[in-house]
């Protein structure tokens, strides 16, 4: 038979998880804070730098709009305030799932991390800019996808993660 685990070693387990899920967090904001500050001082805005010819380029772009240029074109006034109030009560609904839940699943623990640190440096620039910086490029001939930051993968991928602890959950 298996001992259970102690209540000091569980509560030990339960803080040592979520200062790995904060240390994730920090660790997407951070790098793409600085992966932004170093395209913007050394890649003039809309210049294109090939990394993998006919797949992958850094192009420094500057987007006004949510996702995927969503609503970068509207000349509406209160676009950018509309972004920022969204964008802050989705951080506050993910932060009170984190500090609510007693004991996540690895899956949605780095999951939620991911979305957490990636939402909040996008929200941060939004705030402090009115629009993030973009600048991953990637393409193959004439397709290309939409250019993103590294919140934005830490974003997708986060949500991946949380697929499949919904998927896969016992």
């Amino acid at each position: 038979m298996m001992p259970i685990m102690s209540e000091a070693l569980a509560a030990r387990v339960t803080k040592i998880s979520r200062l790995i899920h904060i240390a994730i967090a920090l660790l997407v904001f951070a790098g793409d804070q600085a992966t932004k500050s170093i395209v913007e001082s050394s890649i003039p805005e809309r210049e294109v730098v090939p990394v993998i010819p006919g797949l992958f380029n850094i192009t420094h772009v500057k987007n006004e709009g949510a996702a995927f240029g969503l609503f970068a074109d509207s000349p509406a006034p209160w676009k950018t305030a509309l972004l920022i109030v969204v964008s802050a009560a989705l951080l506050a609904t993910v932060v009170s799932v984190v500090w609510r839940t007693r004991r996540l699943h690895w899956e949605a623990g780095v999951g939620l991390s991911l979305v957490l640190g990636g939402a909040l440096s996008n929200l941060v620039d939004r705030i402090r800019m009115g629009r993030v910086v973009d600048f991953l490029d990637f393409y193959f001939k004439n397709y290309h996808w939409y250019t993103f930051n590294l919140a934005d993968a830490a974003i997708v991928a986060g949500a991946g993660f949380l697929i499949l602890h919904v998927l896969f959950a016992e």
